[in-house]
């Protein structure tokens, strides 16, 4: 299999190798940790560890790397108002960005460099381009001189004047050009800065990334991924700094962007308080359904998120897990549980069809479809066993096969890791499914005994409640709606 990826750098599908084939390495944007992060900031850690998981199953070892800011002006206005230390808000909300992302299940990236961290390097970073014609002081800043590189514009592929009349630039007296962008600025008492040959300041914003990404992984990387809408100015400016002052080394070899939620008709974002903070999310909604509903359209494009968007991903995976659930519990009366079928071991394969949707341009939708198609294949196998249609191992083991690659499947996605009965029982402690299950067998008693009122009544209980019932030929099956 080939790997495709989307190069934002030469607008063209690739096929992707590694420059090392004994080390991949992939850089991605990470946050400005002065707030809870909104469900759109999540689309890329989601996608990208899709990614992640399939470089290392392609490739090998993977160098991946996505930093942390903690050294920003948001950071240092959201401190000021609330009268606390500066770590106070980035110590806060680095280990909440954590949190929320590992209740999606991203797994954490091998190397997550902060920018506070990294000063040494940055101010270093800086020299080489002041002292190769790069960048130039001015008025106790370091400016990057945008004119000095002929590339610019090159990853955006617009004119810098159509690019600075699309961006909030901040056009300087002490600016030799409107594009200049800022490298180092100088901090007054009581915000944070390090001494520097150009006095205590603190670094510009792209200026970190660039840093970060080279002490870690190199001058060249593979993979540099993030939003679309970092695109410009934050990735230009990445790429000139990080190509000037590396002796015009190439900054990254395939540029990986994802597109931007919509909500309620407009962009999410905070400037716009159209958002629906991740923290708030996964407490209201199974994080496995905000994962699903983040893949069910193509990474590149833009994705309208609802609260319908969600409970479609809930029922699409109440019927997934269902499957899973229905076929356990099928084998198990025929003891073939020791096939497999119930657990899916680490090193289950992957479907050839989910691995080829991935390796096209990270189609999560048709790879999704896949999953579905598995898991249509396995209810109409299951139903026949049990309805005495097929009978004999042959079709007990082509069912254990079909339930372990639909495990596998998901796994590729980060889906369907959990027994199903957590994912029906979720949000729940035992003892309240020991007194929903009693219902569950005083209403079928009552319904033997030809109470219906009370049969009735527990039904309508349970469902005020948010507790749904189901009526199968093997009994009466209960979920959390």
């Amino acid at each position: 299999m080939t790997l495709r990826l989307f190069n934002s750098l030469t607008r063209r599908v690739e096929d992707f190798q590694p420059r090392d084939p004994a080390r991949t390495t992939m850089y991605v944007c990470g946050p400005t940790v002065y707030n809870y992060v909104h469900i759109g900031n999540a689309r890329g850690p989601v996608v990208f560890d899709v990614l992640a998981a399939l470089l290392r199953r392609r490739f090998g070892a993977l160098a991946y790397a996505r930093n942390i800011t903690d050294v920003d002006d948001k950071i240092n206005a959201a401190a000021a108002a609330q009268g606390v230390p500066i770590s106070a808000i980035t110590d806060r909300f680095a280990a909440a960005y954590r949190e929320d992302m590992a209740a999606l299940g991203v797994a954490p990236p091998d190397i997550e460099p902060e920018a506070t961290a990294h000063i040494a390097e940055i101010i270093a970073m800086i020299e080489r381009l002041v002292e190769s014609g790069h960048a130039y002081a001015a008025e106790g800043h370091v400016l990057f001189a945008v004119a000095s590189f002929d590339g610019y514009g090159k990853l955006s592929r617009r004119a810098l004047e159509d690019m600075l009349a699309g961006a909030r630039v901040d056009v300087a007296p002490y600016k030799r050009d409107p594009g200049d962008f800022v490298l180092w600025k100088p901090s007054t008492g009581d915000l944070p800065g390090w001494d520097s040959p150009w006095g205590r300041g603190r670094p510009g914003w792209h200026i970190e990334c660039s840093a970060m990404a080279a002490a870690h992984l190199g001058e060249t990387i593979d993979i540099h991924a993030g939003g679309v809408d970092l695109q410009f100015p934050h990735h230009e400016n990445e790429i000139a700094q990080s190509e000037c002052a590396h002796g015009g080394a190439p900054f990254a070899r395939f540029w990986l962007h994802n597109g931007m939620l919509n909500f309620g008709g407009a962009k999410m974002s905070k400037s716009l308080g159209n958002i629906e903070k991740v923290h708030d999310l996964v407490r209201k909604h199974p994080p496995e359904a905000l994962r699903h509903a983040l893949m069910s359209a193509h990474y590149r494009q833009p994705l309208d998120w609802s609260d319908a968007l969600v409970e479609q991903s809930v029922r699409t995976l109440d019927r997934l897990y269902g499957t899973l659930r229905d076929v356990d519990a099928l084998l198990a009366q025929h003891g073939a549980t020791a096939d497999g079928a119930a657990v899916a071991s680490a090193d289950a394969a992957i479907p050839d069809a989910i691995e080829a949707a991935l390796d096209d341009d990270l189609n999560t939708p048709q790879a999704l479809a896949e999953l579905a198609s598995i898991a249509g294949n396995a209810r109409v196998l299951r139903n026949a066993i049990a309805q005495g249609e097929a009978s004999g191992t042959g079709p007990l083991q082509a069912l254990a096969t079909l339930a372990a690659s639909l495990r596998a499947g998901g796994r590729a996605l980060g889906l369907l890791q959990q027994a199903p009965a957590a994912w029906f029982g979720r949000g729940a402690s035992g003892d309240d499914d020991a007194r929903i299950q009693a219902l569950v067998e005083e209403r079928a008693a009552a319904k033997q005994a030809r109470d219906f009122a009370r049969a009735d009544a527990i039904r309508e209980q349970l469902a005020a409640e948010g507790v749904l019932l189901e009526d199968t030929p093997q009994g009466v099956r209960w979920k959390r709606g």
